[in-house]
């Protein structure tokens, strides 16, 4: 008996655990299956990415100060960051990635580069 591939439901032919009949007919079948997860990966990469870049194109020297506004005005997503460190006396500093930010009095924040 002939099994069909359940994307393009032609025959397939090849091995008896053959599922599909060709690597496209396979990918299109696994991407459709993973589209939601993957998108919502994909979406919060993407914030990730441009917090990242915000803060590095901010903070070229690797330590300096700049205002909420700025960050705001750049496209910045305070709700997206890899990591957060407390230090001993209890500040804390966000992350994404090596670039983080400190949130100090007035909207002002700190920017630091996490030496590695």
């Amino acid at each position: 008996m002939a099994k069909e591939c359940p994307v393009c439901k032609d025959k397939i032919i090849g091995r008896a655990d053959k599922k599909f009949c060709s690597d496209y007919c396979r990918n299109a079948f696994n991407n459709q299956l993973n589209k939601d997860s993957k998108n919502l990966v994909r979406n919060i990469n993407n914030r990730l990415r441009k917090n990242y870049r915000i803060l590095e194109e901010l903070n070229p020297n690797d330590k300096t100060k700049t205002t909420r506004t700025k960050l705001i005005a750049k496209g910045f997503d305070f709700q997206h960051f890899t990591s957060i460190y407390t230090t001993k006396v209890g500040t804390i500093y966000y992350f994404v990635y090596d670039q983080g930010y400190l949130p100090l009095e007035n909207e002002f924040y700190a920017l630091v580069k996490r030496n590695s």
